[in-house]
């Protein structure tokens, strides 16, 4: 019997062993399962990460974009508003001229006089409205010739002023605020 206790202790033994080493690979399965779901919630982790990542790029090209339209939209309102009047004024500008020619008339009677004196009323009244506005005279009779504002048609000679002096206006120029709105024509020396 003797041997049969030392064999069934071998086999209990072996059993043990058995049964501690599938313990021990089930506690490594495990590990491996649990390491493998922290991975899973890590790499889950990093993505959604990425994704609001993204989303808040996202926002914030959103949030510009809407900002730069904004300012575009506010900027075409003040330059509307600026220049409303330009269309008006431009009509205008040959109603000035006509005035002015008229002005110029040489009067022989107080009957034509008193004419000449009620259209400069008209036009002093018409001047100072379009000033409100901002419609302002552009200089030019002996100014530098500057091709932004002023319109050559011809060219004279004179030996007493600079090259590219304006000598003489031939019709007004107007600027309304920073805009050209009819060039001067102009006189220019050679």
């Amino acid at each position: 019997m003797t041997e049969t206790t030392e064999n069934k202790d071998l086999v209990q033994e072996d059993v043990q062993a058995e049964t501690a080493t599938e313990e021990v690979e089930q506690t490594e399965v495990q590990e491996e399962v649990e390491l493998t779901i922290e991975e899973q919630y890590e790499a889950k982790l990093a993505e959604l990460q990425a994704k609001l990542a993204d989303e808040e790029n996202r926002h914030l090209r959103l949030r510009a974009d809407f900002d730069n339209m904004r300012r575009r939209n506010q900027l075409d309102r003040e330059a509307a508003e600026k220049y409303r009047a330009q269309s008006l004024l431009s009509d205008l500008l040959p109603v000035l001229d006509n005035f002015e020619r008229a002005l110029q008339v040489e009067t022989t009677s107080e009957e034509t006089a008193s004419i000449i004196k009620g259209i400069e009323m008209v036009y002093r009244s018409l001047i100072e409205a379009t000033e409100k506005e901002g419609l302002q005279v552009i200089k030019a009779e002996g100014e530098q010739f500057d091709p932004t504002i002023h319109q050559a048609v011809m060219q004279e000679q004179d030996s007493e002023k600079e090259t590219g002096i304006v000598l003489r206006e031939l019709q007004k120029g107007y600027i309304l605020k920073d805009r050209v709105l009819r060039p001067t024509m102009v006189s220019v020396n050679e």
